[in-house]
């Protein structure tokens, strides 16, 4: 069944608590942060002392996703708020290899983040040591954005490379995901699907997030 990740990005921030713990009541295999810098991508959203707070209430694990430039600095920060999972930017990092073994040291999984215009091919020398890649379906910086359709190809040729390499690293979508765009990218092959606008603007979060586990492609 496919997994889903509630993006706290599209919640009320003076209701984060709220939005934290439906997400603890329902189905949702994961809480996706967003974290911005302002310079990587052209907003700021919350820092360490808020992700902290949010995982002494959180039941769920938390993915981290720093969309920050020099992600590598801030490795045993994210890894002291709790985070289970801390994704980066290849986009953002000069030594990825150094900041994937990094986080893996530190506890966390290792993810890599690939923008819109970024190829798969990127990653063919560092697919196998990864534990998750997220695949940004919008430019990053905001959320409520239209998927860009080619993300489907997109799924579908990284799938081909963790095929051919053995990698057992898992694939999350990122941005525009809803019952419309769900069931293609099932079918190229995601694992995860981050819905941030999606949840948090239904009558009804947790018959949203149900829903999307069980789409089918």
């Amino acid at each position: 069944m496919i997994k889903v990740a509630p993006s706290l990005l599209a919640a009320d921030f003076a209701r984060l608590g709220e939005a934290v713990e439906i997400v603890n009541r329902s189905e949702a295999s994961l809480i996706h942060i967003d974290v911005m810098d302002g310079v990587f991508v052209p907003n700021i959203t919350i820092g360490f002392p808020v992700i902290s707070a949010i995982k002494t209430i959180a039941r769920k694990p938390l993915d981290v996703h720093m969309m920050v430039t020099d992600p590598g600095r801030f490795v045993s920060q994210v890894r002291d708020c709790g985070a289970e999972i801390m994704n980066v930017h290849l986009e953002a990092c000069t030594h990825l290899d150094r900041v994937v073994h990094t986080i893996k040291a530190a506890g966390m999984q290792a993810g890599v983040t690939l923008n819109p215009a970024t190829p798969v091919m990127m990653l063919q020398d560092i697919i196998s040591e990864v534990d998750m890649v997220l695949l940004m379906s919008v430019n990053p910086g905001f959320g409520g954005q239209k998927f860009i359709a080619n993300t489907v190809a997109k799924v579908s040729s990284l799938k081909q490379l963790i095929i051919s390499t053995g990698s057992r690293a898992v694939i999350e979508i990122d941005g525009g995901v809803d019952l419309n765009t769900a069931p293609a990218l099932v079918g190229a092959g995601a694992d995860v699907l981050v819905a941030g606008s999606y949840v948090f603007r239904s009558p009804d979060p947790i018959d949203a997030i149900d829903r999307l586990r069980h789409i089918k492609p």
